[in-house]
């Protein structure tokens, strides 16, 4: 049940886009082609059981963690300038 000037169902809409984008995104950020032997940040080997684990690898396990730890705290933000669209 949607209120004031909102359809039925509007909420809802916006929650699964929300969700698509951020599968979207997810989905870009995922690494493709040829894996690489050496990590690009700190030149380690990068095992070869990780290269056939994870197609299109560029960083060793150390590194992809730092990595990932700094796109997580750089946050997202209200792009739809809308309260709704944070909810998580």
């Amino acid at each position: 049940m949607a209120g004031g000037w909102s359809r039925d169902g509007a909420v809802q809409d916006q929650i699964d886009a929300s969700i698509e984008d951020a599968v979207k995104q997810a989905r870009s950020r995922m690494p493709e082609g040829e894996s690489h032997a050496w990590c690009e940040e700190c030149g380690e080997e990068i095992p070869a059981a990780r290269r056939q684990a994870v197609p299109g690898v560029r960083f060793c396990v150390a590194c992809q963690e730092s990595y990932d730890t700094e796109q997580a705290l750089s946050g997202g933000y209200n792009r739809r300038a809308n309260k709704d669209s944070q909810l998580r």
